[in-house]
């Protein structure tokens, strides 16, 4: 471990730097296995993700592999994938169903699907033994917290903290936007899922999604790409949809700075909308669908609230404007794993579905003009901190200058507030046994 760990985890972060071994330490890593994925609330998946009883959906809670699963009686359980029995993983895919009791695939121990355990073969092989079905023991582990806010399942290790509503704070705003762009205000997954393996620290990847001076360097080559294919097409009036999203990111350093960053307790924040509202066909019928449901005045509401990427920190950022969710799976200190899913707003128009779906593919899949740019430059960073070649990481852009609302503070777009902003929450659970 670095010398500085050793002095205590508050020598490694100042009000506008961070040192590099938060990023490049093991030793760093596990603690926050423990001290924030272990007391977080952490995003585990949809609730529309298991519609039917026993369908099950797998994640990550840190290090700890869990899974949420639909009981007959239509709650949803989120459990520990561990056999109460030997210990065997009970389910192995990302998603599936269990049928109407979880079978363990090594024994045969059943369980229902709230963790308790239904039936053992040859019962009476245990008679004057310990065993005892009653016994919690024997049954599987449910995770000593979990909640839903509009459909969004989230989990915590802890037994005690704040709850759901109380740790989301004022980024609730941006998942109610989320389903509220919805005319019958839910929100399913559609559309599959893209998992991205990324060499480097799950924290670079977080800082980068509210990181606005970025864009135009980092993206240069694909912004150019999309700049160039538009000119080649002969003096269309028009920029085509998959040719702005991409070309969005060529915007100058002034563009930027007029966004709002607003940042709040827990490590949260979102920055400003980056695409002006569209007026094409398909946003107009969609429109229409939200007055139908709400009428104008709500609607006008709904649709003012305009916003790029929000994180949840630790563990997943949604994108209101094209109902897309990225979730942060830690894996290693400098390995991580992203799984981008894409939404229907239930009620909308399909084809604003599958504009969505052209957002994914054009600028979240891993094949696409746009991520493979982002990926190289997370691994850059990774190895840069890995080497002597400096201690420290600036977070100084407008420091100072953030200033104070309900819950938090907000800047202008080019400041630093989001990433200063996740540090201090990410000190306040390290500094804590």
């Amino acid at each position: 471990m670095d010398v500085r760990v050793t002095d205590g985890i508050a020598g490694l972060v100042e009000p506008d730097r961070v040192h590099r071994s938060v990023y490049a330490d093991p030793a760093i890593f596990d603690l926050e296995m423990e001290r924030i994925f272990g007391r977080a609330w952490i995003y585990v998946g949809h609730e529309s993700q298991v519609p039917n009883p026993g369908d099950y959906h797998q994640a990550l809670i840190g290090r700890q592999s869990v899974f949420m699963v639909r009981a007959p009686e239509g709650g949803v359980h989120v459990l520990f994938n561990r056999c109460a029995h030997k210990g065997a993983k009970l389910v192995a895919f990302p998603d599936g169903n269990v049928g109407k009791f979880i079978r363990c695939p090594f024994h045969g121990w059943n369980f229902k699907c709230d963790g308790s355990l239904h039936s053992v073969p040859v019962r009476e092989g245990y008679q004057g033994t310990r065993f005892d079905p009653g016994d919690p023991e024997f049954s599987v582990r449910r995770v000593p917290r979990q909640a839903s806010y509009r459909g969004f399942v989230f989990a915590s290790l802890a037994a005690d903290g704040p709850d759901l509503e109380s740790f989301l704070g004022g980024i609730k705003t941006s998942l109610d936007n989320f389903c509220d762009r919805a005319p019958e205000g839910e929100v399913e997954v559609a559309g599959g899922v893209f998992r991205v393996w990324q060499h480097s620290n799950w924290k670079i990847f977080f800082e980068n999604l509210n990181d606005t001076s970025h864009p135009m360097v980092t993206h240069e080559s694909s912004v150019n790409a999309a700049r160039a294919r538009y000119k080649a097409m002969n003096g269309e009036a028009k920029m085509p949809f998959k040719l702005l999203i991409i070309e969005g990111n060529g915007e100058p350093y002034e563009f930027w700075d007029k966004l709002e960053m607003v940042a709040y307790d827990h490590g949260h924040s979102y920055m400003g909308a980056i695409f002006v509202p569209p007026t094409d066909p398909v946003s107009l019928a969609h429109i229409e669908t939200l007055k139908a449901a709400y009428g104008e005045a709500r609607t006008q509401e709904i649709l003012n609230i305009q916003r790029h990427n929000s994180i949840i920190y630790p563990s997943c950022s949604p994108h209101t404007s094209f109902q897309q969710l990225r979730v942060i799976r830690p894996i290693a200190v400098d390995r991580t794993m992203v799984e981008i899913y894409t939404f229907r707003l239930k009620g909308a128009p399909e084809a604003l579905f599958q504009r969505a779906i052209t957002y994914a593919n054009v600028v979240n899949s891993p094949s696409s003009n746009v991520m493979p740019d982002d990926i190289e430059v997370y691994a850059r960073c990774q190895q840069g901190l890995e080497t002597e070649g400096g201690e420290w990481v600036s977070l100084h852009r407008d420091a100072g200058r953030d200033r104070p609302i309900a819950g938090g503070f907000v800047a202008n777009g080019l400041s630093e507030l989001p990433m200063r902003n996740q540090f201090r929450a990410w000190a306040q659970y390290m500094a804590v046994p």
